[in-house]
């Protein structure tokens, strides 16, 4: 078992996340940075889907009831166990009484903590991941808090060692600058020729509204085609008839502020989509800080299915050297 002795900023549990019930209003939740999680597993034996640990920005302080095996990946959060610094992308055994921490964020904002047969929580609709806005899966719906104790265990698929390591060429690198690749649409046709070019153009500034449910960005303010109000859509030109939203989908709320839509969002709305992140991207808005710049770049469909093609090459090639290792 772990003890919660400090909980961190926001720690929460995801797994892969809660897939199948986006038609009903349910969002996946899961990991923000699916490489970054997937990759943990791997190192400390875990079946592809266990739980996890998502750590944002500042570290928990956590006490190990049992000897095991965990591994931490993700943003730049210096782990030491004992106060004596470990290394990440690496399994590392821990024993009874050993005390994991966590320096201050470097790069990125999201870790991953994998242990050893993972984090033993019910399943909720086929998920351990967390969903806070509605209060399900994890530990008990919520982010940890101070005195929580949690179990492990049962989703160990392999025996692991100390040691294995992710070569670094794998590991990813976190700039305070981001280039975000995203299909225009679904409703790009909304916005004026000059503000398409100038939505592409802008870079665009994190602000402190940006967490597992949407970032949100600043710059300038995007303008819409004149229209007749439609049936059944709001009054402001920004919104249209209710329609679904992809996740990673970005909308403009009266031309200003563009929100990309994230794991934790609602499904849909009344709001223009004017582009959609591709996933192989995804992670990259999550590994955003507030402050950190980012620009929009459009991609075709053909390029985000390389893109997406080229993510899976790269967690399979991982796989590989870690378990024939």
């Amino acid at each position: 078992m772990i003890k919660v002795r400090k909980p961190g900023l926001q720690t929460t549990i995801q797994d892969r996340g809660r897939i199948g019930y986006y038609h009903i209003g349910l969002p996946p939740s899961g990991a923000m940075d699916p490489f970054a999680y997937t990759v943990g597993n791997l190192l400390v034996g875990n079946d592809e889907n266990a739980a996890s640990l998502e750590i944002t920005y500042m570290g928990p302080e956590l006490e190990f009831g049992e000897d095991t095996l965990i591994s931490v990946t993700g943003a730049e959060i210096p782990p030491k166990i004992n106060g004596e610094p470990i290394p990440t992308w690496e399994a590392v055994a821990v024993k009874a009484g050993d005390v994991l921490s966590f320096g201050i964020v470097k790069g990125g904002a999201r870790a991953y903590l994998a242990v050893a047969g993972g984090i033993d929580v019910p399943m909720k609709l086929g998920s351990r991941s967390t969903y806070t806005l509605c209060g399900i899966g994890g530990y008990e719906g919520r982010p940890l808090k101070a005195g929580d104790v949690l179990k492990i265990g049962g989703q160990q698929v392999r025996r692991a060692e100390p040691g294995i390591r992710v070569p670094q060429e794998y590991w990813p690198s976190f700039s305070t600058f981001s280039e975000i690749r995203v299909m225009m649409g679904l409703c790009s046709y909304r916005l004026t020729e000059e503000s398409k070019r100038t939505f592409l153009e802008t870079e665009w500034t994190v602000t402190p509204e940006a967490n597992r449910v949407g970032y949100r960005f600043k710059g300038t303010r995007l303008h819409f085609v004149p229209r007749e109000q439609p049936f059944g859509a709001g009054s402001n030109p920004s919104n249209v008839v209710d329609l679904g939203y992809p996740i990673g989908s970005i909308q403009v709320p009266d031309g200003v502020e563009p929100i990309a839509l994230l794991n934790d969002a609602v499904t849909g709305g009344g709001y223009a989509t004017i582009a959609t992140v591709i996933s192989a991207d995804l992670a990259k808005v999550g590994q955003m800080k507030t402050n950190e710049k980012a620009r929009f770049v459009p991609v075709t469909r053909e390029e985000s299915l390389a893109a997406r093609r080229e993510e899976q090459k790269r967690i399979a090639e991982v796989k590989e050297r870690i378990i024939t290792r």
